[in-house]
Order: structure tokens, then C-alpha cells, then sequence
């Protein structure tokens, strides 16, 4: 196929957010270019039914972090002005990705499924990200970090709330901490701006109104 030499307009690029939102929202997750760390544990303790449901819950939450990760970042990159901070975000939202395969896998496995609300999630944090890249790319960059430091401290919660014998589940979510503090430390050396404390806050209590949902939803 002859690639088309045209430039892509703002339009051009706005379809393509389009389409990717539907993507990330209603079709399969396989996508992941890396496999599932799952996928090296060899053998597991059947979970009781208590056990399942609680991994079941917290493994949607995540799932449901991954839509928003995706949103946010190629809401910023849409903004972005400077054109490697832009490269950076969807190199960034493409680990995120894996996150969110590997999540989406991990769901049915436990004979789960993601978060009804999954498109709400989606548009909300999509704004979200394209306000955070209004503001400047420095400040974007301090979104970036901020978001990865609230999302590894939620990591960390959840890998102590895991049942013990879901060592599947907890194979995803600790090489998901690792490239989330590789996010935030990108950002960092980027220039990031540290974010005013009330946007922190507000941060953290959008957050948890998320996890708070998405667990039961």
C-alpha cells in the first residue's frame, strides 16, 4: 500500500482518538506486545470463591486504571507541543496497553469482566488529559508524575491485598509498579512541575471514587 503523503490535520488526529477509544473500551484487549507476566508462573493454588472474587474485584479496578492510563496520556500527547514529550506519552500509553491486556486476560481467567462503565471512564480521563497538556508541557509532565506516584502507591495496596495463593495475578501487577515508577521517573527528568497541592488532593479523590466503582461496577 502506497503510504498517503498528506499531513494529518487535527481532524485526522481526532478520528484517530476516536477510533482508539473504541478500541480500548469495547474490543478485545490481545495487543500487548510484551507477554503477560502471568504467564511465567507455572503452576497455582486453586482460589476458593471468596478469594476469586476479591481478585476478580481488584484485578477490574486495575483493568479500569489501564483504560484511564490510555486516555490520559494520548489526551496529553494530542496537546502536547513539544514533539518528543508527544513521542514520550505514546510510547508511554503503549506499555499501558500491555498493562491493560495483561489485565483483561487475567479478568477471564478468574471469570471476571472490566468495568461497565468503561467508556465513562474513558471520555472523563481523556479531558482530563488534554487539560493537564493545555496547561504546558511541563506541567503535563508533572501530571505524568504525580498520576504515577498515586497509581504505584495503589499498586502497592493491592499487591498486599492479593490473596495469597493468586500469585498470577500478582506477577501482573508487580512488573506493572516497575513501569509505572519508570513513567514517573521519566517525567521527573524531563522537568516535570511539581502540581499545587489542592490538585493533588482533588487527584487522589477522583482516584478513589474510580477504584471505589469500578470494584463493584
Amino acid at each position: 500500500m502506497i503510504p498517503d503523503p498528506r499531513p494529518h490535520t487535527l481532524f485526522d488526529r481526532i478520528l484517530g482518538e476516536l477510533d482508539q477509544a473504541l478500541r480500548t473500551t469495547w474490543a478485545a484487549n490481545d495487543t500487548a506486545r510484551r507477554p503477560s507476566p502471568a504467564s511465567a508462573v507455572q503452576a497455582e493454588t486453586e482460589l476458593s470463591e471468596s478469594d476469586r472474587v476479591l481478585s476478580e474485584g481488584l484485578m477490574r479496578v486495575n483493568h479500569t486504571g489501564e483504560i484511564a492510563a490510555q486516555a490520559l496520556y494520548r489526551g496529553q500527547a494530542l496537546v502536547a507541543r513539544d514533539p518528543l514529550q508527544c513521542s514520550r506519552l505514546l510510547a508511554a500509553a503503549a506499555e499501558e496497553q500491555d498493562h491493560l491486556a495483561w489485565c483483561q486476560l487475567r479478568l477471564q481467567e478468574l471469570g471476571g469482566h472490566g468495568s461497565y462503565l468503561a467508556p465513562f471512564w474513558y471520555a472523563g480521563s481523556f479531558l482530563i488529559g488534554t487539560l493537564a497538556g493545555l496547561a504546558g508541557d511541563r506541567w503535563s509532565l508533572g501530571f505524568v508524575e504525580e498520576t504515577e506516584k498515586q497509581v504505584s502507591e495503589h499498586l502497592d495496596e493491592h499487591l498486599g491485598r492479593l490473596p495469597e495463593p493468586d500469585r498470577k495475578s500478582r506477577a501482573v501487577l508487580a512488573q506493572m509498579r516497575i513501569d509505572e515508577a519508570g513513567h514517573a521517573a521519566q517525567a521527573r527528568a524531563d522537568g516535570a512541575r511539581e502540581l499545587p497541592p489542592p490538585v493533588r488532593t482533588l487527584m487522589t479523590r477522583v482516584a478513589d471514587l474510580m477504584r471505589f466503582v469500578s470494584f463493584r461496577i
